[in-house]
Parts: C-alpha cells; sequence; structure tokens
C-alpha cells in the first residue's frame, strides 16, 4: 500500500510531504495505481524545484518506494496551489482505486 502523508501547521500551510510503499495493485511495470502516484508526486517535486522560488530539501529511496519533501518555510502561494493539485490528484486516484492500495492523510506539524 501507498502511505501519503501531507503535512501542514496550524494555520493549513503546507509543510511538505511522504509518499511511501508500492500500491500491489499490479505486476510491477503494470501497476498503474503505483505509476499515477509517482506522476503526481515527482512531478510536484519537479515543479515546485522548477516554477517557485520556494527553498525544499527532497529525499528518495527507490528501493522502498519513498520519496519526501520538506518545504524550509511554509509554502507560498504557487507552492501552495502546487500541494493543492497534488492532494487533488491523490484523492482522484484514492476515490478511482480505494483504500486498499493507497491512504491519504494529513497530520498537522
Amino acid at each position: 500500500m501507498i502511505q501519503v502523508t501531507i503535512l501542514k501547521n496550524q494555520d493549513g500551510q503546507y509543510l511538505g510531504f511522504d509518499c511511501k510503499g508500492h500500491a500491489g495493485y499490479a505486476d510491477r511495470g503494470k501497476d498503474i495505481v503505483c505509476a499515477g502516484v509517482s506522476t503526481l508526486v515527482i512531478n510536484t517535486v519537479n515543479a515546485v524545484e522548477r516554477l517557485t522560488k520556494e527553498k525544499a530539501a527532497v529525499d528518495a529511496s527507490e528501493e522502498d518506494g519513498r520519496i519526501a519533501l520538506r518545504f524550509h518555510q511554509p509554502a507560498r502561494h504557487d507552492a501552495q496551489l502546487l500541494m493543492d493539485a497534488l492532494v487533488l490528484g491523490l484523492e482522484g486516484i484514492l476515490q478511482g482505486y480505494g483504500t486498499e492500495y493507497m491512504a491519504v492523510s494529513f497530520q498537522e506539524v
């Protein structure tokens, strides 16, 4: 199962996210749930790095299917919008494929 934790502060501003695991929807290379989540997550990281002025740290491990992003300060407008788009996409996958393959949670930190 893929577990995505979206990190926010008490004001609702994004601080980052953690994504780990494998969906197990299908065999490796044919798992469309894993591919969809990976695409959304990697595109968000790339967009934050290339399209915003946000400073962020990224940590990833392909072996255990983990990627984490941490903003150095709460996300501002552009990064906030990109994170909203990530959440929207993840919720769409969750609605389409159910909680057997993916979980999305929000954590206040």
